[in-house]
């Protein structure tokens, strides 16, 4: 029988993304808006954290190599402030040293941009929320 949980299934989910490549950015912001999410974006990490610190989103999307302030200063200042938001990292950093840097401060996913199509992005985002 289908959920009828009326405050979360009325209540878009809302997604920030934090990717200072913009054609990355507004693809992913199109096809998270196709599959009926509110999205907003941020191409620095000062706008990012910005957002991303008012606990609006169900989720953040987030590069590590920003402008201003990078992906890791982001998740610090969020764990520091116990931002419970749901945060996937999505880089062309694949080190196993930043996987498990991300992984200390939480993050529910670590994907690599360039081994990961749009489409394997929009499932991971629906299966973690």
């Amino acid at each position: 029988m289908p959920k009828t949980d009326t405050s979360s299934a009325a209540r878009k989910k809302k997604i920030l993304i934090i990717e200072d490549e913009k054609p990355l950015a507004h693809a992913l912001e199109l096809k998270m808006n196709h599959e009926g999410y509110e999205t907003a974006v941020a191409f620095t990490g000062t706008q990012g954290l910005k957002e991303a610190a008012t606990g609006k989103y169900d989720l953040v999307l987030l590069d590590l190599i920003l402008p201003e302030i990078d992906g890791f200063t982001i998740l610090q200042e969020l764990k520091a402030r116990k931002a419970n938001t749901v945060i996937i990292i999505l880089s062309n950093l694949g080190q196993d040293e930043d996987r498990k840097k991300a992984e200390e401060y939480g993050v529910r996913q670590y994907l690599v941009k360039s081994n990961v199509p749009l489409a394997d992005i929009v499932k991971v985002v629906k299966a973690t929320i």
